[in-house]
Parts: structure tokens; sequence; C-alpha cells
């Protein structure tokens, strides 16, 4: 694992002066962590699908996210950017926040953003020990998609608002 240095945020996304969070260690009652989940969708309506590595938790299966954890000093938008690019290779595309979640269970705050591309749909860049494989479905085939197919229930409650 990784190290690194997030922010804590309270259950407002306000910063909490002077506290600093390390992936790993458990999040303080009362305070969060920022995550941003990119959703990307090419200009011609499909979707982009990242099929996690398969030495990951839930190896082999496949999101319909980019995203991770902002790190320290770093906005949500500015880590949706630099996910979006690390994951996907995708580097000038315009977000759009769609919304915000909060698991209190997990303490973390995700913002959620939608990046729409018309980039050429051969050119996504795999990121090593990350993503294995990918691929562009129709809303249809999105829907279609199986519980043990798509991971997260925030991917699932997306499938289900495309209803």
């Amino acid at each position: 694992m990784k190290y690194e240095e997030w922010d804590a945020y309270d259950r407002h996304l306000n910063r909490i002066p002077g506290e600093t969070l390390v992936r790993g260690e458990p999040i303080p009652e009362g305070m969060y962590h920022l995550v941003s989940d990119v959703i990307v969708r090419h200009t011609d309506g499909t979707w982009l699908l990242m099929q996690r590595d398969r030495k990951k938790n839930w190896g082999g299966m496949w999101e319909a996210t980019a995203g991770g954890s902002a790190l320290r000093g770093e906005s949500a938008y500015a880590c949706a950017e630099r996910e979006l690019a690390e994951e996907t290779g995708i580097t000038d595309a315009e977000l759009e926040q769609v919304g915000v979640l909060i698991s209190h269970a997990y303490h973390t705050i995700f913002a959620e953003y939608l990046c729409v591309t018309d980039q050429a749909k051969d050119t996504i860049a795999l990121q090593e020990g990350e993503t294995q494989a990918y691929k562009w479905v129709t809303t249809e085939e999105l829907r279609q998609m199986k519980r043990n197919e798509l991971i997260t229930e925030r991917m699932q409650g997306f499938l289900q608002e495309l209803r």
C-alpha cells in the first residue's frame, strides 16, 4: 500500500484545519476523506468501463468510473482530472460535477463527475497494477450488466438511475 496523506473534512465538505489523514489508518469519528469519481461517456453515447487488475480487490470486475482519493491540498475537481488521466489517459476533457454522496460507514465523501469526450476510443491507456482492460458499452449493455460483473453499490445506483 502506498503512503498517501489526505485532508480531513467534516460532513459538509469543509476542510478541517490542522487535520491530516493517512491512507490505511482509521479515520476518526466525525471526519471524512474525499474521493472523486468520473463517469466517462463518449460523444457517441457509449460508456467507458475499466476492468480492475486481477491482483486488486474485486479483480476482474468492471467499473464505470475512474477515481480515487484526493491528496492533501487537492480539490475534488483536480483529483478527478488527475485520476481520469492516470486511469484512462483522457487529459483534455471538461468535467461536470453531477453529485456528492456521503458514506458515513466508510467516512468518505464521493464527488461524482461526468466526462463527455470525443477522444478516439482506441487511445484509452491502462494503468499498470490498476486496470487490465477497457471496453465501451451502450446504455442498454450497461443496464444489462449483472451485480457480479460491475462493482460497487454506487455503480448499481447509477444503473438504477439509467433505467
